[in-house]
């Protein structure tokens, strides 16, 4: 009988039942993997020796098939992602390659985030060569305008109304308006490129070929610095300023010199483009980071808020189009527990 450590749900008892059914037995060990922001879970299955994951992605509230497509897509790039050896997309289950135990976040130190930034940010220029007959072939949704101030204003709505339980006043919601729409403006401003939308070390795991490449099944076509500026300026763990310099010039110079990027954009121009699609990132991920404590019951994303935020305050200093909403973001209270 197949070992059970992830307690007794429909959910498990399902996918023990299709695990049996493709396997053809039911000598296996189940436990759980890991979990991420949404309503998927991952349990990492052994066989004998071969280990393998299972996404139980419940239908009602997840799609899998932008994963599966996505999935080939990425591998046509040669990155390296987890193959799909079944699925069965009626009951939100597929069965993946397993890429390890290792993600970037528990990897980088000061001695090798060097060269695990530096392949991270080799395959990122993977992904932005794509060639334009694949962009077409893909068919990604666009990073539009309505989506990137609609993840603006989970800042709003779920961190500073919700999580802070401010009572914006209009001359507030005025000074957020604006900010977001300067900062949706920049960001369509852009060069446009496939955008994995979540390319930090909870989502990069050190295996081989390196690195492992996971969560992509939202990917869009978007702005350039989207990526760069999640996997560098990362909500989970911090640099000093002038390493992420380094990195971000490194990347700048390959995409560069791969013709992502126009040969006569400047450095200038470039840390400019990154510093605010940094903050168009943070300010969703803020939100974001308070939904999942207020709706979702995990409260573990609120100690990410002060690092995320930090990143704004950071950035915007750079930015005198920002400075309204700067001193709105000085006036706040601090950030509660939950």
């Amino acid at each position: 009988m197949p070992h059970m450590t992830t307690g007794d749900d429909s959910r498990l008892r399902l996918i023990h039942e299709w695990l049996a059914q493709l396997f053809g037995h039911d000598d296996f060990d189940l436990r759980p993997a890991s979990a991420d922001a949404s309503f998927r879970r991952y349990f990492r299955v052994r066989i004998g020796d071969r280990s393998r994951i299972v996404m139980d992605a419940p239908p009602a509230l997840e799609d899998c098939r932008p994963f599966i497509a996505v999935a080939g897509l990425f591998a046509r790039l040669d990155l390296h992602v987890p193959g799909v050896l079944a699925q069965d997309l009626e009951r939100g289950l597929l069965l993946l390659d397993d890429l390890g135990e290792r993600p970037y976040l528990d990897a980088l130190a000061e001695d090798s985030a060097d060269a695990l930034y530096g392949d991270a940010i080799a395959a990122l220029i993977r992904l932005q060569s794509a060639a334009p007959e694949v962009l077409r072939e893909a068919e990604l949704p666009p990073y539009d305008r309505e989506l990137l101030l609609s993840e603006m204003g989970l800042f709003r709505d779920w961190y500073l109304q919700r999580h802070l339980g401010l009572r914006l006043t209009p001359s507030q919601q005025a000074i957020l308006a604006e900010a977001f729409e300067f900062l949706a403006n920049a960001a369509l401003a852009q060069p446009r490129v496939i955008v994995h939308r979540d390319y930090h070390s909870r989502n990069l795991m050190v295996c081989e070929p390196n690195p492992g490449i996971l969560d992509f099944q939202d990917a869009v076509i978007g702005p350039y610095t989207y990526d760069p500026v999640s996997l560098l300026r990362d909500c989970y763990i911090v640099w000093p300023q002038a390493r992420v310099r380094g990195w971000a010039q490194d990347y700048f110079r390959q995409a560069q010199a791969a013709g992502i990027l126009p040969a006569a954009m400047t450095p200038a121009r470039f840390q400019r483009d990154f510093d605010l699609m940094g903050i168009q990132r943070h300010l969703k991920a803020s939100g974001i980071f308070a939904r999942l404590n207020h709706r979702d019951g995990k409260p573990g994303y609120l100690n990410d808020i002060p690092r995320t935020l930090d990143y704004v305050r950071q950035a915007g200093a750079a930015c005198p189009e920002l400075a309204a909403f700067l001193r709105l973001l000085e006036e706040l209270p601090p950030a509660v527990s939950g």
